[in-house]
């Protein structure tokens, strides 16, 4: 049986396409004319211009000059997930201890679908091409965190996952090979860490480990990202420790909050 929500039959196929209209926008697609959404959404003209002045009455679009765009009222949505989660607050000040400890970014991000989302970030310096914030989204095959993240799901979820991926390569680096990510996945699994090396973008290094809740549960993954100037080996002397004591604390307040 399909788990695609847009399939299920109690499934609600307005707001279903309403959202895949949201998602047309992006930092490369800031702004669309109607024919824009309606072909990165899959809609006909129509239904996306009702859509798109339903989103409009309700204030999380706006047109101007023929072409529409998202207001900063959308933050509402996002930030109706962030008071709602404790996890982000709790890890933050964590990060922050992390970031002046490595004299590095640090971040904390979740699995969704197959994709990691930053959730909470403190940067030191920005060091990638594309500016990274909360909501940010990277395919977590190619990402330090995201394979600390699909270690911690169970062996069969994480088969299906490596057996039905695209694997693209983003880099030179990157793993495209399904067995060679199996492989990986299970090293990460049995160190409780990942290092990925340029696999993302060029000149980008970064390190991760699991966040887990008071069941052992993997919930979240921590990371510090730094570039090549950092070699493996400092990496794994110079970052490793801080960044093990940083999950462990976080974990720790995880299970404080269960005992409240």
């Amino acid at each position: 049986m399909s788990t695609d929500p847009g399939t299920r039959a109690e499934s609600l196929q307005s707001l279903t396409r309403g959202l895949a209209v949201i998602k047309c926008f992006d930092a490369e697609h800031a702004d669309l004319s109607l024919s824009d959404v309606a072909r990165r959404s899959g809609t006909s003209r129509a239904t996306a211009r009702r859509i798109l002045h339903t989103l409009e009455d309700l204030g999380y679009v706006r047109l101007r000059d023929g072409r529409f765009s998202l207001t900063p009222r959308l933050l509402e949505l996002g930030g109706a997930y962030l008071a709602s989660s404790s996890l982000p607050a709790l890890a933050r000040p964590h990060l922050s201890d992390l970031t002046a400890a490595c004299d590095e970014s640090s971040s904390l991000s979740e699995l969704d679908g197959d994709e990691i989302v930053y959730v909470a970030r403190v940067e030191r310096r920005r060091i990638m091409s594309v500016a990274i914030g909360l909501g940010t989204r990277f395919p977590a095959y190619a990402t330090s965190m995201g394979r600390v993240l699909l270690a911690g799901q169970p062996a069969e979820w994480a088969a299906e996952y490596v057996s039905r991926v695209e694997l693209v390569g983003l880099t030179a680096r990157t793993i495209v090979d399904g067995e060679e990510l199996r492989a990986e996945l299970e090293r990460v699994r049995d160190q409780g860490w990942c290092l990925v090396d340029e696999e993302l973008e060029p000149g980008l290094r970064s390190i991760a480990a699991p966040v887990r809740d008071a069941d052992g549960r993997v919930v979240a993954a921590v990371n510090v990202s730094t570039t090549t100037r950092r070699s493996v080996p400092e990496i794994r002397a110079q970052l490793l420790g801080p960044l093990l004591e940083c999950a462990r604390e976080i974990n720790t307040d995880l299970a404080s909050l269960r005992g409240r």
